[in-house]
């Protein structure tokens, strides 16, 4: 409807000789002021030379009958449109809403192009970050935007498995007698190996010289020992995944991307990189950013060129790509606008072919601690079991037919929607108690809001109240005229690449229906309308549905 709105403007503006101008199309906040709104009369005020009200007045007049969905136009303030739709249509859309079932939101707008998006890409042998627990959830949100839109999507981890990080671990691992079988000894053998190479000089030699054992890969020992923990934190990792319903198209280690950029660089040194004191460089002020080195005074690649090995890969498995989208942390922004314009000076990238970076914030608690039982900083790990913890006094006082699978639910659903709440990029304070709360602006309650509906649906069958959409009364209901926006909600957020659009709109739905059920009865079969009523809550407990697995969060039926 929005999109028929700004044609039919445009077209109006052509037919008067008048210029076509940059103006918005929007829901008004206020309902009572119609279902849309323009602002094309005042940003045309100036050019024409007239005031905003006459030009809207003109507006009008030349849109009246051209939109067989509009009932009325009327001018508002100094010279706004707005648009009322006529009963119908809000019938109709209702109607098509519950026939589109699963796919109702969805559009085609990505259709036939290919994306890449790679997150989470955790360090191994580490304990999993926080900034990879909500690159993880902000990406899988948006992978399923971009799924929702018609697109083909590959899911990439990149996980790093070699490096000064992984020199530390395995040095701890021998030096503690660790088992790198096992997950926790992992963590504490990687701790003990920070801190003596912060403290001890000698300590500091042996990681160094484990490091380049490691890269060439000439002890056995240490080779074995690093290959048993890529193992054990691949198995660790690979549960978090599943827990927070994620899934990977391909794993791209930084161990298999070390070699092909420092060939890469190699191979364009003196073209597109130069020497710098012994280093090799990407001198990218020409593009007004930065230099960074690529090849380290002994040679070995940095990260910088391991992302160029990293693209090689992703390139090679999936050539017909048209986007490439990077999630992390909000302080590589700059470090990503240099590495783009490096990849697309070595692979001599179109400039159709659009290469993104999303940021993440950082994410505190409400008492400003970030430790936990498990180390001195809060983990991905350890925040989500605290979650899952609290989630399961909450769940044992529900009427969950499976307790274990209603507390999982819950504890994701209270991380992912706090997460996806606010705009990706922002810090997070997270506020356990309000994540788990069942009444208003969290997760658990658009889950409770669902199951609520299932419930009702299911008492209203019992006294013969089944959907139709043939007893629908006079005037629509507020919920109707907030319901219908849901496709254009999807589309704008995959648009702005902002999940939290969706989280807000659902918020919002959610309340309006609890309003609506608290003045309307559904399941009274005396009731003329409350056929319709039950359409209503259908549609509404399908579009909960649908936009909770855009944000990767389950419903239960029953709560």
């Amino acid at each position: 409807m929005k999109d028929k709105l700004k044609t039919a403007i445009e077209t109006a503006l052509v037919a008067k000789g008048w210029p076509v101008v940059d103006f918005a199309v929007e829901h008004p906040a206020d309902l009572a002021h119609g279902d849309y709104a323009t602002n094309v009369a005042l940003v045309l005020a100036k050019p024409l030379g007239e005031a905003p009200r006459k030009v809207a007045e003109q507006l009008c007049a030349a849109l009246q009958g051209t939109l067989p969905e509009v009932a009325s136009i009327d001018i508002a303030g100094p010279g706004f449109l707005n648009f009322h739709l006529k009963r119908s249509f809000f019938v109709d859309s209702i109607a098509e809403g519950l026939s589109q079932g699963e796919t109702w939101g969805s559009n085609h707008t990505w259709l036939g192009k290919e994306v890449l998006i790679e997150y989470t890409s955790p360090n191994l042998f580490k304990p999993l970050h926080i900034g990879n627990l909500m690159g993880n959830i902000i990406g899988e949100s948006l992978s399923r935007l971009f799924v929702f839109s018609g697109a083909t999507v590959w899911r990439i981890n990149y996980p790093s498995d070699i490096g000064l990080t992984v020199a530390k671990a395995v040095w701890g691992i021998k030096k503690l007698g660790a088992d790198p079988n096992d997950i926790s000894a992992l963590g504490a053998a990687y701790r003990h190996g920070n801190e003596a190479y912060e403290a001890d000089d000698m300590a500091k030699a042996e990681i160094v010289a484990v490091n380049q054992a490691l890269y060439a890969g000439t002890d056995t020992e240490l080779m074995a020992l690093r290959a048993q923990g890529i193992a054990t934190s691949r198995r660790q990792l690979d549960a978090i995944c599943e827990r927070l319903g994620t899934h990977f198209d391909t794993v791209i280690f930084e161990s298999e991307a070390s070699p092909l950029g420092q060939a890469l660089v190699k191979k364009n040194l003196g073209q597109i990189f130069t020497e710098s004191e012994g280093a090799v460089v990407y001198e990218a002020e020409r593009s007004g950013l930065h230099t960074r080195v690529f090849l380290n005074s002994k040679g070995l690649p940095t990260y910088e060129a391991k992302d160029l090995g990293n693209f090689a890969k992703k390139q090679a498995a999936y050539p017909d790509w048209t986007t490439s989208i990077i999630v992390t942390g909000n302080e590589q922004t700059e470090y990503f606008k240099v590495i783009f314009a490096a990849i697309r000076d070595v692979f001599q990238v179109p400039a159709e072919r659009t290469l993104e970076h999303i940021p993440t914030g950082f994410l505190t608690l409400t008492t400003g601690k970030m430790s936990s039982r498990k180390g001195n900083v809060l983990t991905g790990e350890s925040l989500l079991e605290e979650i899952e913890e609290a989630a399961r006094e909450r769940a044992a006082a529900t009427r969950a037919e499976d307790l274990a699978k209603l507390t999982e639910q819950v504890a994701v659903a209270a991380l992912k929607y706090q997460i996806l709440r606010q705009a990706t990029g922002t810090n997070i304070v997270f506020d356990k108690e309000r994540a788990l709360s069942f009444e208003g602006d969290s997760g658990p309650y658009l889950q409770y809001t669902y199951a609520r509906i299932r419930s009702l649906l299911e008492k209203a069958s019992t006294v013969g109240v089944v959907p139709s959409q043939d007893s629908a009364p006079a005037s629509a209901y507020r919920l109707e005229r907030l319901i219908y926006q849901f496709p254009e909600v999807v589309e704008t957020a995959l648009a702005e690449r902002a999940p939290h659009k969706v989280t807000q709109f659902l918020t919002t739905l959610a309340g309006e229906f609890n309003a609506f059920y608290a003045t309307e009865k559904i399941a009274d079969s005396t009731d003329t309308s409350a056929a319709y009523k039950a359409t209503l809550a259908a549609l509404t407990a399908q579009t909960l549905r649908n936009g909770l697995h855009l944000l990767g969060i389950e419903v239960p039926n029953r709560m």
